[in-house]
């Protein structure tokens, strides 16, 4: 058996920084007893992580916290999100349950079996998805503490043409998508990431990925704690699907980290 590969790292920033980058869907990481839990076989695997994982956007996050005037805070998953995915509701308040994609995948991006329908999700919620909510929580809790407030920026990413697991497809896909959330997400920042973003063209809101990212345990409740999902639209700075990056990426990482800049 292979070592265990670590979950997640919380990587330090700035003490005075409120700013917290959320990279979740980076990795493309697989524990070998997770691996034997997948149907797939290693070349149709390979494939769908080319589809599933936000190639890159560790590496976006990391630049930009590089070139940040304020160091930001950074909480990134070392895993892949097919082990399981920590931004998904772990019950039925998960609207992707709906194609076989909660908190613990059972259908791939092209909705074919991915694990068997009727497996057990708790051994992965218990040793990978509730770790992973307690730290994110924890860090979050630290940032307010140290600042006063906190500002989750989730960095994803999605492919310029709909997967057919996407509920919400039909929708525009600007090269940059803020995803919003009516309590986390007040105005100013909305037009902040909107004007940071400005040089990559459209920006929109909320298509064809919405919502974004907060602990439950401040989720709706504590409105000192922001939160912001962008979501870059793939062919702005690599070749898909799961190939390399681009010169995009130097100009991401310089606009995100003139959001950071303004936060």
């Amino acid at each position: 058996m292979s070592a265990p590969v670590p979950s997640f790292e919380l990587l330090p920033g700035a003490a005075t920084s409120p700013v917290l980058l959320h990279v979740p869907h980076s990795a493309r990481a697989i524990p070998e007893e997770v691996r034997a839990g997948i149907v797939l076989d290693d070349t149709e695997l390979d494939r769908e992580l080319d589809h599933i994982t936000d190639a890159h956007t560790a590496s976006i996050a990391e630049r930009a916290a590089a070139l940040a005037g304020v160091t930001p805070w950074r909480f990134v998953n070392r895993l892949s999100r097919l082990v399981v995915d920590p931004e998904r509701f772990p019950d039925e308040r998960e609207e992707m349950l709906a194609v076989g994609m909660g908190a613990v995948y059972t259908r791939t991006t092209h909705r074919a079996e991915l694990r068997p329908a009727d497996s057990d999700p708790e051994p992965l919620l218990e040793r990978y998805f509730r770790p992973y909510a307690r730290a994110m929580t924890e860090a979050v809790a630290e940032r307010l503490a140290a600042t006063g407030r906190a500002v989750i920026v989730d960095v994803h990413s999605y492919p310029a043409t709909a997967l057919p697991y996407e509920l919400h497809g039909a929708g525009p896909r600007p090269p940059v998508c803020l995803g919003t959330d009516a309590f986390h997400t007040p105005r100013e920042l909305t037009e902040a990431a909107r004007a940071a973003f400005a040089g990559f063209g459209e920006t929109g809101l909320d298509s064809p990925f919405a919502g974004t990212y907060v602990p439950l345990d401040f989720y709706g409740r504590d409105a000192r704690v922001g939160a912001l999902m962008v979501e870059i639209r793939r062919d702005t700075y690599m070749t898909e699907p799961g190939g390399p990056a681009g010169l995009g990426l130097e100009h991401l990482a310089t606009a995100l980290a003139g959001l950071i800049d303004t936060l």
